[in-house]
């Protein structure tokens, strides 16, 4: 979009009432087409010219970059997948990471799927609503569904698995979510297709928390006591055959799936430890569709005739820490200054591509129903930079280490960043390491990712801001790697987190957008689309921005 034009957006956008610009949202979201856009705006008062301007500025999720295929698949064959291979053990309780995620949700299911245009697909809850306080929230359990060995699923297999997440004796990763909003015992069965979730506080967006945007969230057999990758047992179209580590999987259809049968008769998943790897797998016919793939690592699949690419807008992204317990970061005008360094155009343009939306230093990614438009992006302005520093006492610029990851474009991303602040006489030092060494044994514990002066982490996309907002920025965070410690903040999110409604939400996220840009103890520079690719003869993939990959529904054209 054009200065002039988004000039022209923000003029109305700041004119118009709160109804109005949630309808925005809803096209830009993909909720509704343009066509109920201009039906419902018209309704609401809104002029013609004004409708067309603003239907300009939404784009929606969901892009198909190639061309669409468009025919139903045929029953039969194997289809070939490939995601990135799992950093750890296949363990539904511990799985942090984008390759182990795609994995349990083959075989695996949770209450509600968070799909590509953020929106809360009922599958195993049917249904779900909360009580006046916001505190006390009822899933409706589906009837007849079974795990993949037979066993009937009920409320108490449901009760069981989030009571397990949420034990501090376990060490899940879910603890990094439930942490202040679920504790241990709070969840019942109250019958054998009713659960009740009493949480510590009010929660607008419970239902996403124990959606497919947590990964740990499978719903396993109440009897389930480890041991999960010999049997991935879970109630998803998909029963394992064989299981290599480091190699893949192999599946055939569960015959107890309660859904319609997949289509294909298997489906066979191929990881690949490396982004080079795949591309080359996809290209040279290996697999039929990659979950993932990025800009700086495939972007010879973006011009491949012989590649459809689908990208989604998402909240997905890379955070820039500065610890701000230790020098030189202590001061916040040193902060603000290193993120008025960055240039986040020739991020989008030249690192990216153009497939980004522009990061404004907090959680909420333009593409979040809650996030306030009104506050102004952060841009690139160097003289301001130079100003901060010589109040903060330095003017001739300082020296730091840049701590990062081998991962999509993180190492070009850390390069780019210091050749930005050199600008200001900053000099970084930058160290890569492996996944592994980066985060260290525990993601809970001591790490370079934790401890480093200043890092960028890659962090997936959610439906909703509340984790970005708790785990790695509040004062109590696990993931607090800015050692960010603000109790004005860790107020604002509370008041966020409890709002029940969407304008409640947005008047709180204006709120903290602000303080973060003041404070600005972590860099956002951009939210990047996630991109999937397929063959010119298959049908029927979905993925989601978070890494899921469902091709229960795919198969190949003729």
């Amino acid at each position: 979009m054009t200065d002039h034009r988004q000039r022209q957006v923000d003029a109305l956008r700041s004119r118009i009432g709160e109804v109005e610009n949630d309808l925005v949202d809803e096209l830009a979201a993909g909720r509704i087409d343009r066509r109920e856009f201009v039906r419902r705006g018209s309704v609401l008062g809104l002029s013609l010219s004004a409708l067309g301007v603003l239907a300009g500025c939404a784009q929606p999720n969901v892009q198909q970059v190639s061309a669409p295929q468009t025919k139903p698949p045929r029953p039969g064959g194997t289809i070939r997948s490939g995601i990135v291979a799992p950093a750890a053990a296949l363990d539904p309780v511990q799985v942090s990471d984008e390759g182990g995620l795609a994995v349990l949700g083959q075989s695996g299911e949770y209450l509600a799927w968070s799909d590509k245009n953020l929106t809360l697909r009922p599958i195993i809850a049917e249904s779900w609503k909360h009580d006046s306080t916001g505190k006390l929230w009822t899933f409706n359990i589906r009837r007849g569904v079974h795990f993949s060995d037979g066993t009937p699923l009920t409320a108490k297999d449901v009760e069981v698995t989030f009571n397990r997440l949420a034990d501090p004796a376990v060490g899940s990763n879910a603890l990094s979510t439930f942490a202040g909003v679920l504790s241990k015992g709070n969840v019942k069965a109250t019958d054998a297709y009713t659960v009740e979730f009493r949480l510590d506080s009010p929660n607008g967006n419970f239902p996403y928390l124990v959606s497919s945007d947590n990964y740990n969230a499978i719903i396993l057999p109440k009897t389930y006591n480890g041991g999960w990758d010999k049997t991935f047992i879970g109630t998803g179209p998909w029963k394992l055959q064989s299981f290599v580590a480091n190699q893949g999987v192999t599946y055939v259809r569960n015959p107890h799936y309660w859904g319609p049968p997949t289509v294909a008769d298997r489906s066979q998943v191929t990881f690949y430890p490396e982004e080079q790897a795949q591309t080359l797998g996809i290209q040279g016919n290996q697999v039929d569709c990659l979950a993932h793939y990025s800009v700086s690592g495939g972007r010879a699949l973006l011009t491949d005739p012989n590649i459809r690419t689908i990208q989604y807008r998402c909240s997905a992204h890379r955070q820039i820490h500065m610890r701000n317990d230790k020098e030189p970061f202590v001061d916040k005008r040193v902060r603000r200054a290193v993120a008025l360094l960055v240039d986040r155009v020739g991020l989008v343009e030249g690192l990216l591509a153009t497939k980004s939306d522009y990061g404004n230093d907090s959680p909420f990614a333009p593409v979040f129903r809650s996030t306030n438009q009104a506050v102004a992006q952060r841009q690139r302005n160097v003289a301001e930079a130079k100003q901060l520093l010589q109040a903060a006492g330095k003017g001739g610029g300082f020296s730091t280490q840049l701590t990062t990851l081998t991962h999509f474009e993180l190492p070009d991303l850390a390069q780019v960043v210091q050749n930005d602040v050199s600008d200001a006489g900053i000099k970084l030092n930058i160290s890569i390491l492996d996944p592994g060494t980066y985060y260290g044994s525990s993601k809970f514990g001591t790490s370079p990712w934790l401890d480093s002066e200043m890092g960028i982490t890659d962090y997936g996309h959610r439906g909703v801001p509340n984790l970005i907002l708790t785990a790695p920025l509040e004062s109590k965070g696990p993931w607090n790697a800015a050692h960010f410690h603000n109790p004005q903040y860790d107020n604002l999110v509370a008041e966020y987190v409890a709002a029940l409604d969407i304008q409640a939400q947005r008047s709180a996220a204006g709120r903290i957008q602000s303080l973060l840009l003041d404070e600005s103890p972590v860099i956002f520079p951009f939210y990047y689309y996630f991109l999937t690719a397929t063959r010119p003869n298959v049908s029927g993939v979905e993925s989601t921005a978070m890494g899921h990959l469902n091709v229960s529904r795919a198969g190949f054209v003729s």
